[in-house]
């Protein structure tokens, strides 16, 4: 009996799937990808394709880039001069990394200008700030969410509040992270970050990108009609998430007899594609480079193609405070937070979003 009950405590995880059009009117394919704010990994998947397209791969080498800062006090992002040149001059992301979201304190600056602090019981009440406890905190942590608006402090440096929240970051309880930071400025030059945290070890990293060649590859055969718990065919909604996370991690899946690892296999029905391009991006990747890369994927189809569709992966950071928007993130057994498109060649799309046990439900 021990052993049933402890099975039926194994943490639930969500997914949520939808069809939709690139050109309905009601589609959120731009909304769900905005606000999607801290991306780790972007796969892409093209059946019966040897070489990605020169546009693609262009979109691809102008990703970037990102920055690391080591040991940052917290209070530098109070300062009116990160302020009015990083989060009113464009949009900025901030992410504490090296930390772990079930037990340490953890940090997420939001590009609308909402500074996210996850922090342990003893921290939030050293600091002395309002928050609220966190919905989905670790089995032996206690964790609190604050949630600090940055543009308020601009605006109102003089008011009690934010009077309160400098001595709180500066004197009471000075928090220093390891910060991952990116900018998508508005006309200016993406080394004013370099510039202005100079005098901190900062390092500009550039996202780091593998292309290959799958020979071979069998892959499921989907129909663009609505699902009804079915992809298409007898493909469920899982079992081609689980597929196309194998592709990504090349796993290998030719259900040989004498393989003793692992016997998985393609979910039928499927066909074989002679090649398969398969591209992964890795770094701190923004919204608005997903973006374009989503809508590079949607021009791929103006021509025609052998490929019945094509796949986009999306992975966010497993530490991150937040998953889309300002939903809280746990990390319960995996972390994970994702979502991928299926693109055909008609412009519907699949639109799968994956989270686990410690999470809001995707939006």
């Amino acid at each position: 009996m021990a052993t049933v009950r402890r099975l039926r405590e194994v943490p639930r995880h969500l997914l949520v799937c939808e069809k939709s059009s690139f050109g309905h009117e009601k589609s959120r394919h731009r909304h769900l990808v905005e606000t999607h704010h801290y991306n780790y990994r972007v796969s892409v998947l093209v059946p019966e394709c040897g070489l990605l397209p020169q546009a693609l791969r262009a979109q691809l080498a102008r990703a970037g880039p990102y920055f690391s800062v080591r040991a940052l006090p917290l209070w530098e992002l109070l300062a009116p001069g990160f302020i009015g040149t990083f989060v009113r001059g464009g949009s900025c992301y901030a992410l504490s990394f090296n930390t772990s979201i079930d037990e340490d304190n953890a940090a997420a600056l939001l590009p609308s200008g909402k500074l996210i602090l996850s922090l342990d019981k003893d921290t939030y009440e050293e600091m002395g700030l309002q928050g609220r406890p966190a919905r989905h905190a670790g089995k032996n942590t206690v964790k609190f969410i604050v949630a600090v608006d940055l543009l308020d402090l601009f605006l109102n440096p003089a008011s009690k509040k934010s009077q309160r929240v400098r001595w709180s970051f500066q004197e009471k309880k000075p928090l220093k992270f390891d910060f991952l930071l990116a900018w998508d400025p508005a006309g200016a030059e993406d080394s004013a970050m370099m510039s202005y945290f100079s005098s901190y070890q900062i390092r500009e990293h550039q996202p780091r990108v593998v292309l290959s060649t799958v020979a071979e590859l069998e892959y499921p055969v989907l129909q663009s009609g609505e699902p009804r718990g079915q992809l298409g065919g007898s493909c469920s909604a899982p079992d081609f998430l689980e597929w196309l996370g194998a592709v990504f991690s090349g796993a290998e899946m030719k259900n040989e007899p004498d393989s003793f690892v692992s016997t998985y296999c393609c979910p039928q029905p499927s066909t074989v594609a002679a090649r398969a391009s398969v591209c992964t991006l890795t770094g701190l990747l923004l919204p608005a480079q997903v973006s374009a890369l989503l809508e590079q994927l949607r021009l791929y189809f103006e021509e025609p193609k052998l490929a019945p569709w094509v796949a986009l992966s999306v992975q966010g950071f497993a530490d991150s405070p937040v998953s889309w928007g300002e939903d809280e993130h746990g990390f319960g057994g995996s972390g994970d937070h994702l979502y991928s498109f299926v693109i055909f060649s008609n412009q519907d799309y699949w639109l799968q979003m994956a989270v686990g046990a410690r999470d809001e439900c995707p939006p």
